[in-house]
């Protein structure tokens, strides 16, 4: 029956389908798995790394993890060909509000501005969804510490913690199970190594196949973005248990 409806994003099948955009986000399932969890001074974001192949150089630079204005940052799951031009069109976004009012752009207007760019690529012919999912964490004066999940869709909603990529069922679960409300952020750190080292394909966690970052309030009051190195990775999976020390020096 749906061979019939997918050819186009703009046709509807009978039962009010969209096949085009859910095989965007069956595209999505076969990534890199990326978790965003909220604190009470912070939000945090991890990705999984998928190294292909022994042979290839692995990036110096961040795979998962974009920062698209001093106060927001994102993570990334699906085709990452297609989340460069949407970051890219964010970071624009984004300063020319700082241009025009000289103040940082709200976190979900700008959520909002990238998902109405998402959501004309599901509804004019000739064009195709974005295979990829964000999970956006940011700070700004009207609420404070958000987090925000979207899909190729154009849908997006606020979380207190989320998942997108591989296995995001189960990672889900085990979120719906262990989050707290009062979380501190190193107690969300902890949580989200939990969670990706039961839900990662790959037997044990190293610092080459994830990335860490947090947006928190510095004692100033201005808002850092801040990714782990691997070093500090390293000494994080080791202080909560989620990895082996053998496995490293091999």
């Amino acid at each position: 029956m749906s061979r019939r409806y997918d050819s186009r994003t703009t046709i509807f099948s009978p039962e009010g389908r969209l096949y085009q955009v859910e095989y965007a986000m069956e595209a999505i399932g076969n990534a890199g798995s990326a978790i965003g969890i909220l604190s009470k001074d912070g939000v945090v974001l991890i990705g999984e790394k998928k190294v292909t192949s022994k042979l290839l150089q692995t990036s110096t630079s961040s795979e998962k993890m974009y920062k698209i204005d001093d106060h927001v940052a994102c993570a990334v799951a699906g085709i990452m060909s297609d989340a460069n031009i949407l970051i890219n069109t964010a970071r624009v976004q984004a300063q020319r509000y700082t241009f025009m009012y000289q103040e940082p752009m709200p976190v979900e207007q700008l959520v909002q501005s990238l998902c109405d760019t998402k959501q004309g690529y599901t509804q004019f012919g000739g064009l195709r969804p974005f295979g990829v999912s964000f999970l956006f964490a940011g700070w700004d004066k009207n609420h404070g510490f958000q987090l925000y999940m979207s899909d190729p869709s154009g849908n997006y909603g606020g979380w207190k913690a989320a998942a997108v990529g591989a296995n995001n069922q189960a990672a889900q679960s085990i979120l719906k199970q262990d989050y707290k409300e009062d979380a501190t952020r190193e107690e969300a750190v902890e949580l989200a190594l939990k969670v990706l080292s039961k839900t990662m394909d790959s037997t044990s966690l190293t610092s080459e196949k994830l990335e860490l970052a947090e947006v928190f309030l510095t004692p100033s009051g201005s808002v850092k973005y801040h990714v782990h190195s691997p070093d500090s990775l390293t000494k994080l999976l080791l202080k909560h248990g989620v990895t082996q020390p053998a496995a490293e020096s091999s």
